[in-house]
Order: structure tokens, then C-alpha cells, then sequence
């Protein structure tokens, strides 16, 4: 059986591009369908103005799951083999941490910088609600990488964690958020990573926009 994911945006979906990278970690043969853009329902998603998030859902084997560490459980345990958390218990327990503290935080930065794979700002002022936010993330990113040596946050391989936190590197390069060695090194093995280049040449070519996503605010 086919399975289909269906995204809202290329471009401004953030979590479709987690769910997205979840299904490439582990091997899932998929079909990709795109939810229409005059959706009111995907709309509202996409502007963070919904109270639930039905967009990305992935209909596999006769389960649908649409919240995105739900799809990320149902994978790991669909295909247990295709490495996707780390293999030591104690680092699965960090990567599962910090994988729900992405899932559940950072409001700030998410308000403060929209994802749009395709813009860039070179001075974007960011607002001081979301500093915390990113300095949080460089912390995380920092510890992982030199807990586990990388270029990955558990070593050398991608995991559910890389994929959580990959539309966060797209929003620090989309508005220029100054990165010290070791992050710009891990967002340049993230943006470089087979599945990301495919998801950005397609956020490259999509054609709709959201006005609200596009204005320098």
C-alpha cells in the first residue's frame, strides 16, 4: 500500500518539512500531496492562527496520523531498523527531550520569524521576545553536537532530531541570524543533506505565496 503525506506549503510549511524528513529517515516509499492554498483551514495553519494542526497528515497502512511527533512515533515504530532515534538509551532520551521541547516551545521565534525558504533579509531586526528562543536553540544545538561529535546532533547520522530542527536553521539563514562556527557548520550539514536540497528546490519552485508571510515586519 501507498502511503501519501500531505504537506500545506514547501515554502512556509514548517511542519510538513519535519514530517517530511521524518518519512525520508526512515525509508518510506510515499506519495507527496500538496493541500490547497485557498484552504481557510491550511491558511490558518500556516499564519499559526488555528487552534489545532491537522496539516501534515500521513495515511500509512490504514492508520492516519497527522500531528507531527505522532508521525515521528509511528514511524520508529513501523521501521524500528532505519536508525531514527540514537541507539544508546541515554542519548534516545535526550534526542526524545529536546525533539518535544521543539514540538511543544519557542512560541517567540516562531511569531518573530516566519519560515520562507525562498526570501532573505540581510538586517532583520529580531524581536527581543524571541532571543531567548534562539539563543535556546544554539544551546541545544551546542551541547548535542559536542556531547556527541556530530556533524549531526547524535553523531554521525541524521535522526528525528535533525528534522525537527531543520526549518529553524532555514529561518536563521532566511533572516541572517548571526551563527557562531559550530552552528553555521551543522546549518550548512543540514541545508546540504539530500532530503532538505529536494525540499528547497521545491519551496524554490511553488509559485503561491501568503502575503502576510511576505511583508518586511
Amino acid at each position: 500500500m501507498t502511503a501519501t503525506l500531505t504537506i500545506n506549503s514547501h515554502n512556509y510549511g514548517s511542519w510538513s518539512l519535519r514530517s517530511w524528513l521524518l518519512c525520508k529517515l526512515a525509508g518510506l516509499d510515499f506519495q507527496e500531496a500538496v493541500a490547497a492554498s485557498d484552504d481557510p483551514s491550511n491558511r490558518a495553519e500556516l499564519l499559526l492562527l488555528s487552534p489545532s494542526f491537522l496539516v501534515p497528515c500521513l495515511e500509512h497502512d490504514g492508520v492516519r496520523v497527522w500531528d507531527t511527533m505522532a508521525i515521528a512515533e509511528h514511524l520508529q515504530e513501523c521501521f524500528p531498523d532505519a536508525g531514527m532515534l540514537p541507539a544508546d538509551a541515554t542519548a534516545r532520551a535526550h534526542c526524545r527531550s529536546i525533539c518535544g521541547e521543539m514540538h511543544s516551545g519557542f512560541h517567540g521565534l516562531r511569531s518573530a520569524l516566519p519560515m520562507n525558504c525562498k526570501r532573505r533579509f540581510k538586517d532583520f531586526k529580531v524581536w527581543a521576545g524571541a532571543q531567548p528562543d534562539i539563543d535556546r536553540v544554539f544551546a541545544i544545538w551546542t551541547s548535542c553536537l559536542e556531547t556527541y561529535g556530530g556533524p549531526w546532533l547524535f553523531g554521525t547520522a541524521p535522526t528525528v532530531a535533525d528534522a525537527m530542527f531543520a526549518p529553524v536553521a532555514c529561518r536563521f539563514v532566511t533572516y541572517a541570524v548571526p551563527c557562531d562556527d559550530r552552528s553555521t557548520k551543522y546549518v550548512e550539514t543540514l541545508l546540504g543533506w539530500p532530503p532538505m536540497v529536494a525540499w528547497l528546490a521545491a519551496a524554490e519552485a511553488e509559485v503561491d505565496e501568503v502575503a502576510e508571510l511576505e511583508c518586511e515586519f
